[in-house]
């Protein structure tokens, strides 16, 4: 019944809450001091900016575009790295603006999170952030992975999640977007399902990406992941794979709700399997609408 009245309550002012986030944000992005490194500059390579796109029909939740130079964007409770270096997550200037930036440096505690390696922001203390059954939405970010080493014959073939939706209560994700050797694939870890979503991404390496993410999040076998991207240079979105008819929502754990995050994890890596030390990746205009 608790969880019944939680729920009723978040659906009923999750609206009102997004017609207050723009001017709240707004308010904040003078105030706010940044949090970390100094910003840094980025290169050319990280122009121009891909165009921002807006489903027909869609609602947007959350928009978190990094303009105000924080590490939170000016967004109270969204999560940043539990890494301790202070390297682990900073901002950097991008186009206009800024971007977020995540570092993981293999063998090295300070880039330890939760025992593995990693630094994510994430929405688990977002209400517009957050994951319930019955909702349908779609996940839109840029991502660009900065200075990144490429895969060659005789690396490990292990690989970087970038990605994820999340199921809380220290669940596997529902399904998450990750380097694989020179591709980018969409994985859903418990329902086995695993697909090619770039095909080689070597010549957009210090340059933009686009991802986009749509899901029904259900309990039984009525949900759909649709997974399209928008890589450099092209206008529009791609569709490249849907998965229809599965059970979205499905913790192992018990748990009511669940939420997005992006940044860098290295689970499966180490310095002993021959991977790269280090990888820095960058993040922006990380939006959540609803396609209710």
């Amino acid at each position: 019944m608790v969880n019944e009245q939680r729920r009723t309550t978040h659906r009923s002012t999750r609206k009102a809450r997004t017609r207050v986030r723009t001017a709240a944000a707004a308010g904040l992005a003078g105030t706010l001091t940044i949090v970390g490194l100094a910003t840094a500059q980025a290169g050319q390579e990280e122009k121009p900016r891909p165009a921002k796109s807006e489903a027909k029909g869609a609602s947007p939740l959350l928009d978190v575009d990094y303009k105000d130079g924080s590490l939170n964007s000016g967004i109270p409770g969204l999560t940043t790295t539990h890494a301790k270096a202070k390297d682990a997550s900073y901002t950097v200037k991008s186009g206009d603006d800024h971007a977020i930036a995540h570092k993981v440096t293999l063998g090295d505690p300070d880039y330890v999170s939760d025992g593995a390696p990693r630094s994510e922001s994430a929405t688990n203390d977002v209400p517009e952030g957050k994951i319930e059954v019955g909702d349908k939405h779609r996940y839109e970010f840029d991502v660009l992975l900065k200075d990144w080493k490429t895969y060659e014959s005789g690396d490990s073939d292990t690989g970087d999640i970038f990605f994820q939706g999340k199921h809380a209560g220290g669940n596997k994700p529902s399904f998450y977007l990750m380097t694989k050797r020179n591709s980018i694939a969409f994985r859903s870890p418990l329902l086995n399902l695993q697909a090619t979503v770039v095909d080689d991404f070597t010549s957009h390496v210090n340059k933009w990406m686009s991802f986009r993410v749509d899901v029904s999040w259900t309990k039984d076998k009525t949900g759909y992941y649709k997974i399209s991207t928008k890589m450099p240079g092209e206008s529009g979105f791609t569709l490249r794979k849907t998965y229809e008819n599965v059970q979205t929502f499905h913790p192992e754990n018990p748990t009511d709700f669940g939420y997005i995050k992006w940044g860098l994890y290295r689970p499966d890596e180490s310095i002993e399997n021959g991977d790269v030390p280090t990888r820095v990746i960058y993040h922006d205009n990380i939006r959540i609408e609803d396609l209710s």
